[in-house]
């Protein structure tokens, strides 16, 4: 026992602590079942009863046993324990602001415009445009090309940071750039077009550009309708007083609102007793009920015009020049800044200026044709483009030697002046015959809603000439 106990003295002081703990610790199990044991029924023999919890203090909290003694620990019997995993959220290190708490200002593009000059303007520094520029998805592209008159919407934090920009693509599109995460992504919204089929239908009385116009078409559509028959109608020599059409086109709306109308679907022109009907397929070209296709390879008159002011001649006196000479072309008179089209597929050849022939365009074709268009008040195409049928290449004016707004047009073959309004042109190919079902079906429903719209326009004029 004495050498246990010199043993114990010569142990360092951590050791003597940690015996004497546990020694307390001991006693102390020892003392407390006594304690308890009397308070428990006499079947449990003074043991633990089962189901019953104790506190046990760890060695380590020898040294607050005193602070211990008094603390009352709740504990919790396992069964009641429910473990609940709820998804974890991981929030971005950039947290989106409500597009309702930012500073939304509405900017218009100016003349000039780009998106750098806007964010300028608006105190967006180039680091902003160049991020906005190069957003995530290839629709901040668009950006790069902005029209004037457009209205885009810049949403700022409060300390004047660009967190969301909204561009309106067109009336049921807009593009929209957030900032997310440090980075900015771009993508697009569309809204649903809704397609209703409208009819409009007229008796020319002056001429076919007032008769369409009060008709309810704009001058798109006039243009549209007059390009439909234009290798088989002159509008400008062929139409006479008493003339009728009929035409069903879209009208697009979104979300119930007007927007604007959409393709002509089919129509029929009564010319001199002469019925014309052209039917619209999905391949976006007309045919004529039986599948003949609409299309020459040239059109007749390259503008929409009011009347022709000259004539292709041999023998012409010159106006300005004052003297005789052949005139190779045919004169359409229309207004300033009409548009006129490509009459055939090619290339540019010549796009430029000069006193005689003002602004002009040459273009040629395939098989030794060439098409010459002078006086443009404004040129739409280069030197070495390639144009399509129906394309704008430039504007009616009255540049170069010319008295008033008008187009002159020329055709040659092969070098030698023709006339554009009697010269034969080639038909395009007719519908292919594995379409062929498909359109028949398309074409008897068109003929009928013609038919019946035809019917109802007599009907009217019937109606209206008995009441006078």
């Amino acid at each position: 026992m004495k050498n246990i106990k010199n043993l114990y003295f010569a142990l360092p002081k951590q050791h003597k602590i940690i015996i004497t703990s546990c020694v307390v610790v001991v006693l102390f199990l020892l003392i407390v079942p006594l304690e308890s044991s009397k308070q428990v029924t006499s079947s449990s023999n003074g043991e633990f009863k089962a189901g019953q919890r104790y506190q046990v203090v760890m060695p380590e909290q020898a040294n607050n046993l005193d602070k211990l003694t008094n603390i009352e620990l709740p504990v919790q019997p396992i069964e009641a324990v429910n473990i609940i995993q709820e998804p974890i959220r991981v929030l971005p290190s950039n947290i989106e602001e409500d597009a309702a708490q930012l500073d939304w200002q509405s900017v218009e593009v100016k003349s000039g415009d780009s998106l750098a000059k806007i964010f300028k303007r608006n105190g967006l520094n180039a680091t902003t445009t160049h991020k906005v520029i190069t957003a995530e998805g290839d629709d901040s592209e668009l950006l790069k090309k902005l029209s004037v008159g457009d209205i885009m919407r810049i949403g700022k934090d409060n300390e004047g940071n660009l967190v969301s920009l909204e561009y309106p693509l067109s009336k049921y599109e807009t593009l929209f750039v957030n900032l997310q995460n440090q980075q900015y992504h771009a993508y697009k919204e569309s809204k649903s077009v809704e397609i209703r089929e409208a009819i409009a239908r007229g008796t020319i009385k002056a001429n076919f550009w007032n008769a369409a116009s009060s008709a309810g078409l704009n001058d798109g559509q006039i243009i549209s309708l007059a390009n439909v028959f234009g290798w088989d109608i002159d509008f400008a020599m062929d139409i006479r007083e008493g003339d009728s059409f009929n035409v069903i086109y879209e009208n697009q709306y979104v979300e119930g609102d007007f927007i604007g109308t959409g393709k002509i679907l089919a129509a029929e022109f009564i010319n001199q007793g002469e019925s014309f009907q052209a039917i619209r397929f999905t391949d976006d070209e007309y045919y004529s009920p039986d599948g003949r296709s609409m299309r020459k390879a040239f059109l007749r008159a390259p503008v929409s015009f009011r009347y022709i002011s000259s004539n292709f001649k041999r023998n012409r006196f010159h106006p300005i020049q004052k003297r005789w000479k052949s005139h190779n072309g045919t004169d359409y008179s229309a207004k300033k800044g009409t548009p006129v089209v490509a009459a055939g597929n090619g290339r540019v050849t010549d796009s430029t200026y000069n006193k005689y022939n003002g602004n002009y365009v040459f273009i040629q074709h395939g098989n030794g044709i060439v098409t010459k268009y002078l006086h443009f008040s404004k040129r739409a195409v280069k030197k070495g483009e390639r144009v399509k049928q129906g394309q704008v290449i430039g504007y009616v004016g009255s540049t170069g030697m010319s008295q008033a707004p008008h187009l002159h047009y020329e055709f040659l073959l092969n070098g030698v002046h023709r006339n554009p309004r009697t010269v034969k042109l080639p038909d395009a190919k007719p519908i292919s015959q594995k379409y062929r079902p498909a359109f028949d079906v398309i074409s008897k429903q068109r003929i009928a809603e013609l038919s019946s719209s035809r019917h109802m326009m007599v009907t009217m004029q019937s109606s209206t000439g008995n009441t006078k």
